[in-house]
Order: C-alpha cells, then structure tokens, then sequence
C-alpha cells in the first residue's frame, strides 16, 4: 500500500528538514526521504564539521600569539585526532538534535533511494516517489506536493579525480586522521580559502592556485584583495590567474607533481596532498525527473521565485537549483515553497536578502550586490568605507585588519550591498542583511546607536561614510 501525504520531501537536508518542519507548522501531514544521515552536507560534510575545524585551528594560532597579549605559554602542542574528535561530538549532538526535531513535529522519516515516477496506478500525475530501502524492499510515497531537495557534491577535475589519498575534495579532508605537511589547493573560492586558512593555522604549507584574476571571484573584488594580502602576510603561496598543467600530474616518491602557468611561466610544484575545490555539482541526476516535466538546465533543476518548477505540483530548494548554494538560502528556500504550496501569503524569495560567509581567519561576510555588480545593473554609486584599525573593540581583540565597504545608490540612497573582512564579521553582516530586509539607507543605519565600544560601531560609521558623514577617520 502506498504512503500517501501532503508534502513529501526528497532529501533531509538543511533546506529539507527545515521545509518539513515549517509545513508540519502548517499541519501539513510530512514525510521525508533521506538515503544517508538527515541533516545532508550541511551538518555532516559541510558548514558544521568545516567550522568546528576552523574554531581548533584559530584557537591554535591564538595560542601561539598570545605573548602579544602579555601571556607567556610554552610547549603549546597540536592533538589533531582530539581535534576531530571534538568535531564529530559536535556533528553527533546537531544530528541528535535534528531527529527530535522530526519526532517532536511528527514528520515521518523513511530511509532509502527516491526516485520520482511518472504516471502510475498510484497516482495519475508525476511526482510520486518509489523509495529503495536498505534490505531491498520498496515503499511508495505519494504526496500532493513535492520539494526536491537533494543538494550537491564536489565538482570534479577531469584528469584530477580524486582517490582520497592523494587527491581530496573538502569531503576527503574532514576525514583526515593526520595532517600533511603541505597541501596544494585547486580553487580560491570559499571553500578553498576557508581550508587554506584553517590548514596554515594548524602549520601546513599551504599553495592555492586559481585560475581568476583575484580570489574570491563572487565576491567585491576589494575584498578579494585584501583577502589574499592577509592570507600571504600568514604565509600562504596564493597563485592567481592560473592554468593547471594537467598532463603533468604524477607521484613521485609518495608526493604530488603538478605544473602550474603563471606570469608567462611554467612552475612544477610538488605537495604531500592536493584539494580540489571548484565548485559543486547539483544532484539533479538518478533522481527519476525524467519521468516529470521538470526543466532542467546546466545540470540544474529551473524554478521560479516561489521554488516552483515546470510542474507546479513540484518544488525545488538548496543546491540543486544553483544559486547562492548556502544552507540558510536553502532553508529560507524551502520556507518559501511550503509557505506557497500552502496557499500563505509570503514574500518571494529574494536573492539580494541572503547573507554570504567566509569563515577564514580573519572572516568576511557580505549581503547584496558587489560595485561590479551594481554598475552593471545600471546603478549610479556612492561608496562608503571605513577601516577596522579605527575601531576600539578590534584594538582590543588584537584582530584590526580589514574594512566594511557600504555601496548605496546616489539617486535613491537604496542600501545596495554591504561586504566586510575582519573579525567576527559573519555575526556582524546581520545587522547588513536586515537592513536589506527593511529597506533602511545607510544614512538609517548609521543613525542607530551602536553601544561603545564594540565591532558592530564600525557599521554605522561605513553607513555614514557613504556621505561623507563617518566621526572617525
């Protein structure tokens, strides 16, 4: 006998999870179908593990500077398996936390392979779903709504496959049982910068090449370069507006060989391990939507702004619609959705409204649109900046690199991005993405008071900065 339901949720994700608890909210009757651990990447080979990662490496290097702050500490060593260790309890304790959840709000969970069928003596439409359960048996899932959600995994390089030895994708290395003495990371987007970091603190030689102009190429190109002046003042090798010579790859007495053109030359460049990371693939594929009339597009499922694919009945949240390919966009994706299916009156969802983060050492965060960005949308600008060294609480915290860049429109004042680089700038950007939200102009902003001293006074002062109004500098 088929299982049938109001909504049924292909993937337990963070985007699927958090869309299965809104719409039981909703009494919805909810059912979700995850073939491995709910909480999908996000929880357990993504954000969380990557972060409890990161936290270890900076307390590490804070620990190794902390005669700067007139504490003498000697024999400070490194215990990576206690470092990992502390990482799964973490990703252990969320997942708990997520499965009370699901029974909390009485959301079914059937653990299996989905595929969505067309047609069928189950239902006279596309969309039900037939689900392979671990001892082989099958269960049939029939909803009158369903959201896709089955995210994504690391893009490959042809020719660079990785074996997770050698060569690593971000999944690859949160497995790592001990740390390689050098590593060469293909890729300086987020998740390339976020492990060069994070692997510099914990005392690995680290090389990113990319092959952009600068790093962090979707974001400000400002805060691509000071990225990469922090990073190579810490050590980091950074290579930009590099061609891999793939042909070259070899082992060589247990090393990696990989040439590399840059600045009109060739380099060969040998390394214990090599990251790749360029991005991730979407799971649109094995999924059954060639049974459906769902649209998809370079290897991505097509919605509109209420997550609606080409069959109404059909939603599609998180990685595999591209995007921002974050898990809060991902949740507010699948809020969305419910919210439409149900029938609820709720805002689209808005693209310019999503925060980004960069949890590198020190961090960076944004909301909006880039300068690049806002000039080619036709914006006439103004641009307000102002620097962390001019900031008590950054003095304080002995973490003063950095800036908040505020970018306005001159003929309507509309806020249209905020991008930082500093200390504690993912809490901060906060305050930015509500603004957004909001409507505020800088002027709105800058004019709320901001408690001295703290970091969050660098915001009002870039919002004022925007006219020339900043009492700083």
């Amino acid at each position: 006998m088929a299982i049938t339901c109001d909504v049924a949720i292909l993937g337990g994700g963070t985007g699927g999870y958090v869309a299965a608890i809104r719409a039981a909210q909703l009494g919805k009757d909810v059912v979700i179908i995850e073939q491995d651990k709910l909480g999908g990447t996000c929880l357990h080979r993504g954000c969380i593990p990557s972060k409890a990662l990161l936290r270890s490496a900076e307390v590490f290097a804070e620990m190794k500077e902390s005669e700067s702050y007139g504490i003498e500490v000697e024999g400070v060593t490194l215990s990576f398996e206690k470092v990992q260790k502390r990482k799964e309890n973490i990703v252990e304790k969320l997942h708990q936390g997520v499965q009370y959840l699901m029974r909390k709000n009485k959301i079914r969970v059937i653990h299996g392979v989905g595929r969505v069928i067309g047609p069928s003596i189950f239902s006279p439409r596309s969309g039900a779903v037939a689900v392979e359960l671990a001892d082989g048996d099958m269960e049939t899932v029939v909803p009158t709504h369903l959201i896709i959600a089955t995210g994504s995994r690391p893009r490959h390089l042809p020719g660079l496959e990785p074996d997770g030895k050698y060569v690593m994708t971000s999944d690859h290395a949160l497995l790592m049982e001990e740390l390689p003495s050098s590593i060469i990371i293909v890729g300086g987007g987020v998740i390339g910068v976020e492990w060069a970091s994070m692997l510099n603190d914990f005392g690995v030689e680290v090389t990113i090449v990319e092959s952009s102009s600068h790093l962090l190429p979707a974001e400000d190109e400002e805060i691509g370069k000071e990225m990469r002046k922090l990073l190579s003042g810490r050590g980091i090798k950074i290579m930009t507006g590099a061609e891999l010579l793939i042909d070259t790859y070899e082992i060589r007495d247990n090393h990696i060989v990989l040439g590399v053109r840059h600045g009109g030359k060739e380099h060969l460049l040998s390394s214990d391990k090599l990251m790749i990371s360029v991005g991730r693939m979407g799971n649109a594929e094995n999924i059954g939507l060639e049974n459906t009339d769902v649209r998809i597009d370079k290897g991505l499922i097509v919605t509109n702004e209420f997550m609606q694919t080409t069959e109404p009945h059909i939603y599609a949240i998180g990685d595999v619609i591209g995007g921002l390919q974050l898990a809060h966009a991902a949740s507010h994706e699948g809020i969305t959705a419910v919210h439409h299916l149900a029938g609820e009156k709720e805002l689209s969802y808005r693209k310019e409204w999503i925060p980004r983060c960069i949890y590198t050492r020190p961090e960076a965060a944004s909301v909006g649109l880039t300068e690049k960005q806002a000039l080619e949308h036709g914006h006439e600008i103004k641009v307000g900046k102002f620097p962390f060294q001019a900031n008590g609480k950054a003095l304080v915290y002995g973490m003063n690199e950095g800036f908040v860049k505020v970018i306005a429109d001159k003929a309507t004042n509309d806020l249209l991005g905020v991008h930082m680089i500093g200390p504690h700038v993912t809490e901060l950007i906060g305050e930015a993405a509500l603004a957004q939200v909001l409507d505020a102009t800088p002027w709105e902003v800058g004019s709320s008071v901001h408690a001295h001293p703290t970091l969050s006074e660098i915001i009002g002062e870039a919002m004022l900065a925007v006219d020339g109004k900043s009492s700083g500098i």
